[in-house]
């Protein structure tokens, strides 16, 4: 009898989630659990452990009929040795995550990127699916991204390509939290939206933002929007700038790398009719037309599980 199951588990600041999956992706089976952030990396591993066994108690599959799991981890990470570099989430340092998984429960173990899962679960399962070449950014807190090349992840040399938030957009622009100036996180990110939110009422301006919270620290990104969509003017604008910004960004990627889509994801995209007109003229304005006229910018199709579904994914390959 052939291997019939995989294993997801999507690792991240707050919570672990895995799922038992047949060999089309089909989620069969789910367990989340918070991930203990502030615990040694040897204690959330075990938890992570403990996650795959339950998954298979209550699906009643043995060991024996699974492929492989499949990891989508935040990094920097070595996917060849399967080690965690870096993760400020998690507080880890060169965490050797496969073995340890894979010594614990018999199983072979894969890792990837958590923004690289995602493009991977687009790609087999979601809006990306039936294309060679796409690229998945998500916009929340941050910006990431995957780049899939003739149906492949672009790793780079040192497995470290599709920052697709790190590049510049503005020279002068402000500090982003990997200490560049002017980055697309910086300027368009969730974060980003609140900054400027917090900004506009700083600076006495006439909206609703101010009005939407106790103190204006608790203005973000999720205010700005919820302000926009009530007709707010200032709300609006800044939702402009951000979609202008990420146009900018999607421009530059067309132009880089001729993908057939674009997917779009992440919290912000859930208010996606606010900002598309805007980043559709500005991808207009902006992007080579012939490349331009052969890509189709659209939104995530799985919302929620992508990180999961992009662990299964990773499993899969």
């Amino acid at each position: 009898m052939g291997k019939k199951y995989v294993i997801g588990v999507d690792l991240g600041g707050t919570k672990i989630l895995t799922a038992l999956a047949d060999l089309e992706g089909q989620i069969l089976q789910r367990v989340r659990v918070e991930t203990g952030a502030n615990e040694p990396a040897e204690q959330v591993v075990r938890r992570i452990n403990t996650t795959v066994e339950q998954v298979l108690n209550e699906a009643q599959v043995s060991k024996d009929d699974v492929l492989r799991i499949g990891v989508g981890s935040p990094g920097p990470l070595n996917i060849k040795e399967g080690i965690v570099l870096f993760t400020p989430n998690l507080k880890w340092n060169n965490v050797p995550i496969v073995k340890m998984m894979s010594d614990a429960l018999g199983l072979p173990v894969l890792l990837e990127n958590d923004a690289n899962a995602a493009a991977l679960a687009e790609h087999a399962f979601g809006a990306g699916k039936g294309s060679s070449n796409m690229i998945y950014m998500t916009i929340s807190t941050g910006i990431g991204g995957g780049v899939i090349i003739n149906n492949q992840i672009l790793h780079g040399f040192s497995e470290s390509a599709g920052e697709i938030g790190h590049h510049t957009i503005m020279a002068d622009g402000p500090v982003c939290g990997c200490g560049n100036r002017g980055c697309l996180e910086a300027l368009a990110s969730g974060t980003a939206l609140g900054r400027y939110g917090r900004e506009a009422v700083e600076r006495g301006v006439d909206t609703l933002i101010g009005e939407m919270v106790e103190k204006i620290e608790d203005i973000d990104g999720s205010v700005v929007t919820r302000a926009a969509q009530e007709g707010d003017r200032v709300a609006l604008e800044i939702v402009d700038k951000v979609a202008n910004y990420i146009g900018i960004g999607i421009a530059n990627m067309i132009n880089i790398f001729n993908p057939e889509k674009i997917v779009l994801g992440g919290g912000v995209t859930k208010a996606g009719e606010l900002f598309i007109d805007r980043i559709l003229q500005t991808v207009e304005e902006r992007a080579l037309e012939a490349p331009r006229k052969l890509c189709e910018i659209t939104f995530s199709k799985l919302g929620s599980d992508v990180g999961v579904l992009g662990a299964i994914a990773v499993a899969l390959k």
